[in-house]
């Protein structure tokens, strides 16, 4: 029977403090230790980030070390990515209620990858939020969902086979909530009948009245190998 082991890294934290609580993992217990190169069998990551202040990114890293375990890296707060959605984030507001005016506008961006252990990007699920609030409610809300994927020469590599998105609230909203799910499938150099290797991901970002929101997500491994790293953050 195949062996599979579930590990499941838990970041919890508070928003309001943004003081994160040390990360926790756990993994089922294997027979022996698998060599180096081998298959570590089918891998389930799970964790959640909190909104970082202003003009910064919360970020973090999970490896798979030697002994198919997971090597929680530290929560890093660093200065944010440029974004050149300013002016979508005001349009979302003009087009709020009339009261709008006096409204605040947000924005909050998440991304969810899996890279291989030469840190190349396998596969990866983003969103891009904005949203405005009086305070009291949020007026309006949007959060653009894409994926990414690595392709290699003769038409091979990952794919995309199947991508779903809801969002709960987008006007008038207590709280606004978006579920993003992406499923890759690989076909080419290291497996040429496309049944071995596939990544599923999930993101789930919450967007609050009082201006702050926050990032979940997961990533299921049907196949997985030493040095493959989940990186995940919000900004």
């Amino acid at each position: 029977m195949r062996n599979r082991n579930v590990f499941a890294a838990v970041l919890a934290a508070a928003v309001l403090s943004l003081t994160a609580v040390p990360a926790s993992a756990t993994a089922a217990p294997a027979a022996s230790a698998p060599a180096a190169g081998q298959d570590c069998g089918e891998v389930r990551l799970t964790g959640s980030l909190p909104a970082p202040p202003a003009g910064t990114a919360v970020q973090q890293q999970i490896t798979i070390g030697p002994d198919c375990k997971p090597v929680l890296g530290e929560v890093r707060f660093v200065p944010a990515p440029p974004t050149g959605d300013a002016k979508a984030a005001k349009a979302l507001s003009a087009a709020a209620a009339p009261a709008a005016a006096a409204d605040t506008s947000r924005q909050f961006k998440s991304w969810n990858e899996m890279f291989d252990c030469c840190n190349i990007r396998m596969t990866g699920l983003y969103t891009t939020s904005q949203w405005t609030t009086d305070g009291t409610r949020i007026t309006a809300a949007s959060t653009d969902v894409t994926q990414g994927w690595n392709r290699e020469p003769w038409n091979a590599g990952w794919n995309l086979k199947s991508a779903t998105q809801n969002t709960d609230c987008t006007e008038n909203c207590a709280a606004s909530r978006t579920e993003a799910h992406a499923d890759f499938t690989y076909k080419g150099i290291f497996d040429v009948t496309g049944s071995w290797y596939a990544n599923t991901h999930h993101s789930y970002v919450d967007l609050a009245a009082d201006g702050t929101a926050t990032c979940r997500f997961d990533v299921q491994l049907r196949h997985s190998f030493i040095g493959w790293n989940w990186q995940r953050g919000c900004s």
